[in-house]
């Protein structure tokens, strides 16, 4: 529509000012900020619950005594292989529990750790649930990072998509509500992306904070290493992206300038948590740190870590030279396979999440507005997940929980696709993630999806954390109190627990003759996939007569 102005005899058409925009109805505003609250608030629900009800898992006793030790001897003194800083968010929680501890307990890390909870006269589900707390915390700190990061790359609705696959990942729920340390080190790397990401914009604030929140990543797990330099190349790209109207010197420079904090940032931040427990830096470890020779050893001496992070890091390396024992769809092997980590992670993603994250990830590089973004979103779990392929221990997708994470960040992008039912497509996917989730509910460790027959046949295709990790003790102690009242129980169990300390009396099948093997055989799920010997023998003439949790088998003799 034009406009006329006269001057003189003539007339000028000229454009008329734009039509203001009808306001938005305010009740609109508040869907996405409800939406995200209900989203934390179902998760936080999850978690929590789980968490009351789960007995301590294998690692979990060695990270809190650890946690109880920095907390009152200020030493490193157990559970090198790991840096101090999820323990020391642990003992955030341990704290506030205050229980009894004596540091002079004898043994191994893990005999410490079974003293903490169960003979020091400390209450092993109140101590437990404490510690789980702040990695609960956390991981809901994680949920605002996806939530924040999808509404940089691509808007509201990828907001809502993308924090919901987050909040209904099994992966996620499980080992959010656990104190161990790989949904930490998860939230940290995100963390260090995204704020790479928001460099491009604004360098001088989030250079640094991406090297702060990377070196977090590092000093929770040694496994986050490998991001390092790929953060400092994302960073300086970022930087170059920021400083286009500068001369190409110059850009360079602030590329390389960048790059440099990253690292430095991260080096300082992993060797303060280090003072933070002792700020001698002394070293005392329980146990031996094993031998090691060649490259690895070389590396690990020359990184310029705290030196009792690099003792650290020869220890795992000296780990990954044991002979662990696998097992894949019920093939059990000594080694590791390659495809292990993928073929597993195809098992307990959810199916919506694995086709939203895979539409997503070809929505980044297919629309010009999201390409940019495709080295934040899309290498980081790829070269993670590729290093990960490379280790020895087939024990579970914890060891790659970054690609759920990043699936449900790239799932959210998938909203932008340019098509009529692509929103209502990705809605009936999300509800398809939320309910293949909700009804796993509390037993999130053994999820499987539906394309593998659900958590009921998971024991059947995998092992370890990924089904059974010593989880549903108390669970069992529950079921044989209002089930099985007085019969007499063999119990081969799989985990940290102390079976006697949640009223649990049974013996061991293994040390017996066969034919004294009568009553109820309970065995966990990991000790039938390797089973051998006696044992097999036993499995093999009994009849399952029921399961808890999905992570541990009854059978009637």
């Amino acid at each position: 529509m034009m406009a006329s102005e006269h001057h003189g005899t003539g007339t000028i058409l000229a454009p008329a000012p734009p039509a203001r925009p009808l306001p938005r109805p305010r009740g609109r505003r508040w869907l996405v900020p409800l939406f995200v609250a209900l989203l934390l608030a179902q998760m936080a629900a999850a978690m929590v619950t789980t968490a009351v009800r789960q007995t301590p898992t294998i690692d979990e006793p060695v990270y809190v005594v650890t946690a109880t030790d920095y907390l009152h001897e200020h030493r490193l003194r157990y559970n090198p292989e790991h840096p101090p800083l999820g323990k020391l968010l642990i003992a955030a929680g341990i704290a506030v529990a205050s229980p009894h501890y004596d540091p002079d307990t004898p043994g191994t890390q893990g005999d410490a750790g079974r003293h903490l909870l169960y003979e020091s006269g400390n209450d092993p589900w109140r101590l437990m649930l404490w510690a789980r707390l702040p990695v609960i915390a956390l991981t809901l700190l994680g949920g605002l990072v996806v939530f924040a990061f999808a509404r940089d790359l691509a808007g509201p609705v990828a907001t809502v998509v993308a924090l919901a696959l987050y909040a209904f990942s099994p992966d996620v729920v499980a080992h959010g509500s656990l104190a161990t340390l790989d949904m930490p080190m998860t939230v940290f790397l995100l963390t260090s992306v995204w704020l790479a990401w928001r460099a491009r914009d604004r360098p001088r604030r989030y250079v640094p904070l991406a090297g702060a929140a990377l070196g977090a990543a590092a000093a929770t797990k040694m496994s986050a290493l490998p991001a390092i330099p790929l953060l400092m190349l994302l960073a300086a790209w970022s930087v170059w992206h920021a400083r286009a109207a500068l001369g190409r010197r110059r850009r360079v420079l602030s590329a390389l300038g960048s790059a440099g904090t990253v690292l430095l940032v991260a080096l300082a931040v992993v060797w303060a948590t280090y003072l933070v427990v002792d700020p001698r830096l002394g070293f005392a470890p329980a146990e031996p740190i094993p031998p090691l020779a060649g490259k690895r050893a070389l590396v690990s001496g020359l990184l310029p870590l705290p030196p009792a992070y690099g003792e650290g890091l020869r220890m795992q390396f000296a780990l990954e030279y044991n002979p662990w024992e696998g097992f894949l769809f019920g093939r059990l092997y000594t080694g590791a396979l390659w495809y292990y980590l993928p073929v597993a992670l195809l098992v307990k993603t959810p199916l919506g999440l694995l086709a939203l994250g895979a539409a997503g990830a070809a929505t980044v590089l297919a629309l010009p507005r999201l390409r940019p973004a495709a080295p934040y979103v899309l290498l980081p779990p790829a070269l993670l997940l590729a290093v990960a392929m490379t280790g020895a221990r087939d024990f579970g997708t914890r060891y790659a929980l970054f690609v759920p994470v990043f699936l449900a960040l790239a799932g959210g992008c998938a909203a932008l696709w340019r098509h009529r039912y692509a929103k209502a497509l990705a809605g009936v996917l999300v509800l398809w993630v939320a309910v293949s989730s909700l009804r796993t509910f509390p037993h999130y460790l053994p999820y499987a999806n539906e394309a593998f027959g659900g958590p009921a046949r998971t024991h059947l295709l995998l092992h370890d954390s990924n089904v059974d990790w010593g989880q549903d003790l108390g669970a069992l102690a529950d079921r044989l109190r209002e089930r099985y009242p007085g019969e007499r129980v063999w119990l081969v169990y799989k985990g940290s627990g102390v079976p006697s300390s949640y009223g649990i009396r049974a013996g061991d099948p293994r040390t017996v003759p066969p034919e004294r093997v009568r009553g109820l055989l309970v065995v966990s799920d990991s000790a039938v996939a390797k089973a051998r010997g006696r044992l097999a023998e036993l499995l093999r003439t009994s009849r399952p007569v029921g399961e808890v949790g999905h992570s541990i088998t009854l059978y009637r003799r």
